[in-house]
């Protein structure tokens, strides 16, 4: 756990280039800059796109553009993750070997047809902790030639961690110190729950690295001392600290902070096109009136 007063701690703000950043954005890259200064620490920005067909240069060029206007500086050169796809697919390799991955033919049309039926006969199916159905394992047990086979004949699969597996490698008890807040108010040791996710996807066709697998890889080799993020992603830390332990890779001290919320009471999201910093910019809205917006919805900055 890192001393709130120890130097060399290492922040980073790690969006994606698939739309315009939002206030939640300006957020979360602010208090990571200003934590990071208030240690006298390192502030990285690292662009996440991994994801080809959502990524897009313009949405990139204007994170560059947006978070400078905000008055933010970061170091370089940038990490992006279309460049380290190697990487990644080592780590995954490094899995397999271990006998902990599967691949999973199973659409998302297949799995939520068998999930209706079985709740239209009364069934109750696992839900994620984002209330997404969990991924049925009965492809664990999948006779590997067949599995090839299908894989050779151009079948669409995901790469998914056999959790039960993956759990038993893991240490009994896993943790992660939390210095911000859940969203039910979970802070100090918190103990990780990744069996709750089921078999997460850890990789498939259209990106080479899931979300997980690559975050925690980038962390570790960015040296990442702390994670500042949205509580939107506090349940996902029981997945990135099983990683972490799998792949012998340091685990991070936690910060989650509370969302901006939009008139609707729902989280801000670039898909739903919320307001984004350029539009407060060119409404004449200063970087300080941004901070002031913030604190208007109760965030404090150091």
């Amino acid at each position: 756990m890192q001393s709130p007063l120890s130097k060399n701690r290492v922040f980073r703000f790690a969006p994606s280039p698939n739309g315009l950043l939002h206030l939640g954005h300006a957020l979360s890259a602010i208090l990571n800059h200003d934590l990071a200064t208030a240690c006298g620490g390192r502030f990285l920005l690292r662009i996440e796109d991994i994801d080809p067909a959502r990524s897009r240069p313009e949405f990139e060029t204007a994170i560059h553009r947006d978070l400078a206007w905000l008055g933010l500086d970061w170091e370089k050169p940038v990490r992006r993750q279309s460049e380290h796809l190697a990487f990644y697919a080592e780590a995954l390799e490094r899995l397999k070997a271990m006998g902990l991955l599967y691949p999973g033919f199973l659409s998302r049309g297949e799995v939520k047809a068998r999930v209706q039926a079985h709740e239209a006969a009364g069934g109750v199916w696992p839900r994620d902790p984002d209330g997404a159905p969990l991924y049925p394992t009965e492809e664990r047990a999948l006779d590997r030639a067949q599995a090839n086979a299908w894989i050779d004949a151009g079948r669409q699969h995901a790469w998914r961690l056999d959790m039960d597996k993956a759990r038993a490698l893991a240490p009994a008890v896993l943790d992660w110190s939390e210095a911000g807040e859940g969203p039910e108010g979970e802070t100090g040791i918190v103990t990780a729950r990744p069996e709750r996710w089921g078999d997460v996807i850890l990789s498939r066709p259209d990106a080479p690295a899931s979300y997980h697998l690559a975050v925690v890889l980038d962390d570790a080799a960015q040296g990442i001392t702390d994670v500042v993020r949205g509580q939107d992603l506090f349940h996902a830390t029981a997945v990135h600290r099983l990683l972490q332990s799998l792949l012998g890779l340091p685990a991070p001290s936690y910060r989650h902070h509370g969302l901006v919320s939009g008139p609707d009471g729902r989280k801000l999201s670039k898909s739903n096109q919320d307001t984004g910093i350029a539009a407060y910019r060119d409404k004449g809205v200063s970087p300080t009136g941004i901070r002031a917006l913030l604190a208007g919805y109760g965030f404090v900055f150091h």
